[in-house]
């Protein structure tokens, strides 16, 4: 939304003002993990996917944040990611798909090392609440918790704060949003965002923007997903705004929507001028608003505190491998490549060394006992004489095989197919001394690997909640006892 912003606030500006935006934008490292997901294959036209964390900072750190929410002793505490939503552009520029992750979601946090010299480590946590990540180094550690978490490669991140909505609402001049009866987000002990608005739809801007984004309190069942899918209705809704009125108004109205949008972001230093932004909101305003569709990753109540969730399994993995394989969430087709049988000739599958490795252990879910040894088994069964298990625990979502060098490539696809396992899971990675399977989190029991739900012609889960940005007609149920 940030850089459709920018489009409208940079277009004819001089190079000295050039430069000042420049000199607005703040920026930060994109991963501070130790690994990365594997950058996506082109498709038959050369293009790749875009992916690009959308991050909002819950920090009271500046005045002018303090005076929109919080407590003074908030001041100086770490920032928390309390909205996270990760935007994937397909490789073909037909659609967009937008996954949102509730901020009680409860996570493993990955090791994130920051500093030039990395001299401030914060060690791995097998559970906290993901928005906990962001205060653990900054943008860069919440990226490499949802790398993890999904196998998704993510390209780039944009940050927000709370001043920067309300600065960047009001430059806009109100987007337009609709509840279906009175609401009041307050409770009778002081708790919610204070949004009060009538009946229907009213353009809300500013600190009212804010009250939107930030109320859990009212909006249908008064649960993180809700505000989520109130983020969704504002998101769109601030797309077609912007589309209808792309000139608006005035050569100082977009100086000052620029202004706005290069002071309240963040992003990394891939992102970090006006022309790289500019280039990127050309890309996403290629994807028409009825091929955008907002969802929110499913979740069940975690075991532990029924206040808390964490991924729910099927559901959360199929729109995690739809947003990996570039498939669109709306059910239509895109030009996608196919992966290729590799011209380097496999070896008999006795004489292929396979290491397995349990990287079951996701999602909040404990590894499966012995699963390394199981699926090894399941290989010597196949005539694979020389699969072993490596007993590396690497927790992945989705099952991989790696190889580490072109020579090794056949092999690898030919445990894929014995497997029954896409070849769009084998992939070349330094990280590999040989070829490695690594069982991931869609496969934790059985022998066969589970076909799965994403493919050409599948839309995302109904637990999704998808949402069509074309969807004018979109309106927040209210939660009983917040109305008047």
């Amino acid at each position: 939304m940030i850089v459709a912003v920018l489009i409208l606030g940079t277009a004819g500006a001089g190079y000295l003002y050039y430069q000042h935006l420049n000199n607005n934008i703040k920026k930060d490292e994109l991963n501070l993990g130790e690994k990365q997901a594997a950058k996506p294959k082109p498709n038959a036209a050369g293009q790749t996917p875009l992916n690009i964390l959308l991050i909002g900072s819950d920090s009271r750190n500046t005045p002018e944040n303090l005076k929109l929410g919080g407590h003074k002793e908030s001041v100086g505490a770490p920032e928390l990611a309390d909205v996270q939503m990760l935007l994937h552009l397909s490789a073909d520029r037909s659609n967009m798909s937008v996954v949102s992750m509730p901020r009680d979601t409860m996570l493993p946090i990955p090791k994130c090392v920051d500093g030039e010299d990395g001299d401030k480590v914060y060690e791995a946590r097998s559970m906290a609440m993901t928005n906990e990540s962001l205060g653990r180094g900054g943008p860069g550690c919440t990226v490499a918790t949802w790398d993890q978490l999904t196998g998704i490669h993510i390209d780039h991140f944009m940050k927000i704060d709370f001043a920067g909505v309300v600065s960047m609402a009001d430059a806009i001049g109100g987007v337009p949003v609709c509840v279906r009866k009175n609401v009041h987000s307050l409770t009778s002990d002081g708790k919610g965002s204070g949004l009060k608005l009538t009946r229907g739809t009213h353009p809300v801007k500013g600190k009212q923007a804010l009250q939107w984004l930030r109320t859990r309190y009212g909006f249908e069942d008064g649960t993180d997903l809700a505000r989520a899918h109130a983020q969704h209705m504002y998101m769109n809704s601030m797309v077609r705004e912007l589309r209808d009125n792309a000139t608006l108004g005035s050569p100082n109205k977009l100086r000052k929507l620029a202004e706005e949008a290069t002071e309240s972001i963040t992003v990394d230093h891939g992102l970090g001028t006006v022309t790289k932004l500019y280039d990127l909101a050309n890309e996403l305003r290629k994807v028409p608003a009825d091929r955008i569709t907002m969802t929110t990753m499913p979740t069940v109540p975690w075991s532990l505190n029924e206040n808390r969730v964490v991924p729910k399994p099927g559901d959360a993995d199929q729109l995690f491998e739809m947003v990996r394989e570039d498939l669109s969430l709306d059910g239509k087709a895109s030009k996608r490549k196919a992966a290729e049988t590799s011209k380097d000739p496999a070896a008999a599958d006795d004489r292929i060394a396979v290491a397995v490795r349990n990287g079951t252990g996701v999602n909040g879910q404990a590894p499966t006992p012995q699963r390394a040894t199981a699926v090894a088994g399941v290989l010597q069964g196949k005539g694979f004489a020389l699969a072993q298990v490596d007993t590396q625990n690497t927790p992945l979502a989705k099952t991989s095989i790696t190889f580490p060098s072109a020579d090794l490539e056949g092999d690898a696809q030919a445990v894929a197919k014995a497997l029954g396992l896409p070849l769009t899971s084998v992939r070349k990675s330094t990280d590999a001394s040989g070829v490695t399977l690594t069982v991931g989190g869609d496969w934790r029991t059985g022998d066969a690997y589970p076909a799965s739900a994403a493919k050409e012609g599948s839309k995302a889960p109904e637990s999704s909640r998808p949402l069509n940005g074309g969807d004018t007609g979109a309106c927040m149920k209210i939660q009983d006892g917040f109305t008047f």
